[in-house]
């Protein structure tokens, strides 16, 4: 299994970015992506995650309504949506794969890891 995260950048606060995650090697029907960051000095968070089976979505309170994440089945491809974005949301982003659907949305649960994206927000 590989993961290739891309998208990040450097936007103004209130601004949007789209991140994507392109997975090869799942089975198609029955996995979940999902988004995790890590800021300097802090711990890695998740973000938000997306099953395969049903399309249900987790996220985080911290980016209710600001960011959405998709996925393409076809392409095997999960998308993630910032709007709105705050300098707090400064961080490396990951995408990584679990077997299943999403559960608790833990690091743990997460057996496949890509590169991480840099999103920086300037205030």
């Amino acid at each position: 299994v590989q993961l290739q995260a891309s998208g990040g950048g450097l936007v103004q606060a209130g601004g949007s970015l789209r991140l994507s995650c392109a997975a090869s090697g799942l089975n198609p029907d029955d996995y979940a992506i999902g988004w995790f960051r890590q800021a300097p000095g802090k711990e890695r968070e998740g973000v938000s995650c997306i099953s395969s089976s049903d399309g249900s979505t987790v996220y985080a309170d911290s980016v209710k309504g600001r960011f959405t994440i998709s996925l393409d089945n076809a392409k095997n491809t999960a998308y993630l949506q910032m709007n709105s974005l705050k300098p707090d949301d400064t961080a490396l982003y990951y995408c990584a794969a679990e077997v299943g659907p999403c559960g608790e949305h833990e690091e743990y649960e997460y057996e496949y890891w890509g590169l991480g994206t840099q999103v920086t927000v300037s205030s």
